[in-house]
């Protein structure tokens, strides 16, 4: 069964919420309200959720669809023995259910169609990625018992998996895991439209004296542009562009653990 799903929104901790919220107001364009959890960042097809905690720290992540295909999602995953639990989100209805990765990440499903607004300066919620010690088990949990399809594996030179790209509808990835020697949330995504898109999201972050941190670039899997740079808690966020689409059937590709497949263009950041 494909999972036919998109990713909805985060839910972010940090030490500080409303200085969180207050960066995305002006590097993004969101607006702020204030909810019974925190801080409720959002612009058009992007959702976040500021919340008390650590930082760096992703609460849950929230995985929209169709009320069919929830549906399907819950009865597949109730015959396959998994405990669900109540979803935490705000966000969703009561029909929404959760449930926890390997590692102890909360992911939510719930109803939400997916929209596809034109605004200046555009870039919807597109993927993210963790960061794991236990990337075999983690990418045997997303594929065999939630469903993603993988995109793209990274392999090093003694075969082993370090990067495994999943999607959860067409586009390439909606969600990435690094093999590293920690577990962290590593960085979230907003997919824009092209490469003068980048450009002008790289214009408007320097009006506000925020530096890019890593791009322009080209990425190997996925084929997708980017720019990266840093919010008040030091998470990663990623403007990307023309990310790839992918048939249902596609094979899984395979990549070599080196710079370039990271960034055709130049430097990479690998995180082992």
């Amino acid at each position: 069964m494909a999972l036919n799903a998109h990713l909805s929104h985060l839910a972010i901790g940090s030490p500080d919420p409303l200085v969180m919220a207050t960066f995305y107001e002006k590097a993004m364009g969101n607006t702020i309200e204030e909810i019974d959890q925190g801080y409720l960042s959002t612009g058009p097809e992007r959702k976040l959720l500021f919340t008390s905690g650590k930082a760096k720290e992703l609460k849950y992540f929230a995985m929209g669809m169709t009320e069919e295909n929830l549906d399907l999602l819950r009865d597949a995953l109730l015959a396959k023995n998994i405990q669900l639990s109540a979803s935490p989100s705000p966000l969703f209805d009561d029909k929404a259910f959760a449930l926890q990765d390997p590692d102890g990440n909360w992911l939510t499903f719930g109803v939400e169609e997916k929209n596809n607004p034109r605004v200046e300066l555009s870039a919807r919620l597109q993927h993210f990625a963790f960061a794991t010690n236990n990337i075999e088990e983690m990418v045997d949990f997303y594929q065999n018992t939630v469903g993603y399809l993988i995109s793209d594996n990274v392999f090093d030179e003694d075969k082993k998996l370090k990067t495994a790209f999943l999607r959860s509808d067409n586009e390439h990835h909606s969600l990435a895991i690094f093999q590293a020697k920690e577990k962290w949330f590593d960085h979230h995504c907003y997919e824009s439209s092209n490469w003068n898109a980048i450009r002008d999201w790289a214009d408007h972050l320097s009006t506000f004296d925020i530096p890019l941190k890593w791009g322009p670039g080209r990425h190997g899997p996925g084929n997708n542009l980017f720019i990266f740079f840093h919010d008040p808690d030091g998470n990663w966020l990623e403007i990307s562009a023309e990310l790839q689409i992918l048939p249902e059937d596609a094979p899984v590709g395979k990549w070599v653990h080196e710079p370039k497949t990271l960034n055709y263009w130049g430097q990479a950041f690998l995180r082992s």
